[in-house]
């Protein structure tokens, strides 16, 4: 299993960022690992929506499919699976120290399944390496750091 945690803060009041984030396809244009990211149902993005997100991820492409399981005032929390994996990403939002801003806490735990948990250290350190990647583009689209 690989955790990664990134806090950090935007120009961009708590609402709006999870506005923003509640829809996972909008992952296409954050996670520099995403390649695609399809919504599978219809309506209003709820609890239980769904995606087909097709990421490239240490040389080969994966497909997971994720679930928004839970939207709260100040946290999302999607899941995604496939035969080798499970993805949490739990993000949690909360206003910032000045007006109209937030702190954003991005949390991804990975736990392999089978043989993939041999590539756990290996995948530790790429997931890092997105993770920065991931807070450096979600500051740039939300309005970028504060001091």
């Amino acid at each position: 299993m690989v955790d990664v945690t990134r806090t950090f803060t935007v120009q961009t009041a708590p609402d709006a960022v999870l506005d923003y984030l509640r829809d996972f396809a909008r992952a296409e244009e954050w996670d520099p690992g995403t390649i695609r990211c399809d919504r599978l149902d219809d309506g209003p993005v709820r609890v239980g929506s769904t995606w087909r997100n097709v990421s490239k991820f240490l040389g080969s492409e994966t497909e997971l499919t994720y679930e928004l399981t839970a939207a709260e005032a100040d946290r999302l929390r999607f899941v995604g699976k496939n035969d080798t994996a499970t993805s949490t990403d739990d993000i949690r939002v909360l206003p910032g120290e000045h007006q109209g801003t937030s702190s954003v806490t991005y949390h991804a735990h990975v736990e392999f399944h089978g043989a993939a948990k041999l590539a756990a250290p290996l995948a530790k350190i790429a997931l890092e390496k997105l993770g920065t990647e991931t807070e450096d583009n979600l500051v740039r689209i939300l309005g970028g750091a504060t001091t």
